[in-house]
């Protein structure tokens, strides 16, 4: 409690900025020198309301320092991750907190757990769990991400929650991409906003210093303030803007019925007797015509058995993946290890790269990120030949590092292996 006459550290939602009022001055002078008519503006999915952006906030701050009904924890399958936002409601919540995580035995991923918010200035915390990012199972990633904020703002709507803040759901720990993370975030809330809007005040989103870019960046997008921001946001939005509810949409998972598979849509007549029935149409409908086995592709992955030019297309992808996920990171931290460097080129001219084990702490650093490293100098520099790579793996052991990084406690020997690098 804070001491009598000291100010309080704790923010109050009503006194802070909607995303209505903000640059509220920009937004009127643009649209009065831009004189467009509403009858030539292209209409997005996500229409301009001022009432819905009434209720939205973005926020820069700590989300456990916000005076509204709950407030929104991220967390592990156990409840006990360590992260800036967890630890900061923890210390400031007080020890009942934990004691009130014990009775509810952990929550799964894409789940929404409540408790009471004890000591906070929010009288409800909200438990949930975002998923671990992998490219692979990125579909699945998306639905448990859409699934944490439906949750969310669905136990707030059956508490009659006026005011919710969210932190950031997906943390860097489990590596999910933020910009694709916001995405799902901002429009989730917008279609509960659409729908249920009447039962909820307020939606602050708490960001931190780093965050704020990219949430300043895209909510124009869900959340346009002006017919014109609405129309220039258009084309910058994703090609899969979920269904309805904002979930993602999974093509190949829909059933194609319909109520008269045989008949076309527009048919309202009423059904002929006997046999004088214009047949033509039939098998012209998508659910008669035959469709190739979706699962084809994988057996024949698992298989090995992928034609050319499929096997070639899948290593486009594979290195489209790996390019932009050695962009997207900060690997400074692993470059100035000093273990990936390049020394020329051999004789038919390919680029030489040598990795120095001896360097590489693994028990001490992240080794995904190692990885991404080796990536982005393979993948991304501009000087590496296109004939491909030669790299070298050299290994000693060095008694400083206490043999962690000595497979077996003997020297071991370089090791030699070809690359080839395709665009």
């Amino acid at each position: 409690m804070d001491p009598l006459g000291a100010p309080s550290q704790f923010v109050d939602v009503d006194t802070l900025l909607s995303w209505a009022d903000s640059c509220e001055e920009e937004l009127n002078a643009s649209e009065t020198t831009a004189e467009t008519s509403q009858e030539n503006l292209i209409r997005s999915p996500f229409l301009y309301n001022k009432v819905i952006n009434g209720k939205v906030v973005l926020w820069k701050g700590d989300v456990a320092l916000l005076n509204c009904t709950a407030i929104v924890n991220t967390s592990n399958e156990s409840l006990t991750d360590k992260n800036p936002v967890s630890e900061s409601i923890f210390m400031l919540a007080g020890p009942d907190l934990k004691e009130d995580l014990q009775k509810l035995k952990g929550c799964r991923t894409g789940e929404a757990k409540l408790t009471k918010g004890f000591n906070l200035a929010a009288r409800f915390i909200i438990h949930t769990v975002g998923p671990k990012y992998k490219s692979r199972y990125r579909t699945a990633a998306e639905s448990s991400l859409y699934s944490c904020y439906r949750n969310v703002l669905q136990l707030a709507k059956e508490q009659s929650m006026s005011s919710v803040g969210f932190c950031v759901i997906n943390s860097a720990k489990r590596g999910y991409p933020l910009e694709d993370a916001t995405h799902i975030a901002l429009r989730t809330v917008r279609r509960f906003l659409e729908i249920h809007g009447e039962t909820i005040e307020k939606v602050v989103f708490a960001v931190s210093e780093l965050e704020e870019a990219t949430y300043q960046k895209l909510l124009p997008l869900y959340f346009p303030r002006t017919l014109k921001e609405e129309s220039r946001s258009l084309p910058y939005l994703p090609a899969d803007i979920g269904n309805a509810e904002g979930e993602p949409v999974v093509p190949e998972r829909q059933i194609r019925i319909s109520e008269k598979p045989g008949a076309p849509e527009d048919n309202q007549e009423e059904e002929d007797e006997g046999l004088g029935v214009d047949l033509s149409f039939i098998g012209s409908h998508a659910f008669a015509r035959m469709e190739g086995d979706i699962d084809k592709q994988r057996k024949l992955i698992l298989q090995g058995q992928l034609s050319e030019a499929a096997l070639q297309k899948q290593h486009q992808r594979n290195y489209n993946r790996w390019l932009c996920q050695a962009r997207a990171e900060d690997l400074s931290d692993i470059a100035s290890l000093k273990a990936l460097y390049q020394t020329g080129v051999d004789n038919c001219g390919r680029t030489v790269m040598v990795v120095v084990g001896r360097n590489i702490p693994v028990t001490l650093i992240d080794m995904d990120k190692v990885q991404e490293e080796f990536e982005s100098c393979l993948f991304c520099s501009p000087n590496i030949s296109f004939k491909g790579i030669n790299m070298v793996f050299h290994h000693l052991f060095c008694l400083r590092t206490e043999g962690q990084n000595s497979p077996c406690g003997q020297p071991a020997p370089a090791v030699f292996c070809h690359i080839t690098r395709t665009d």
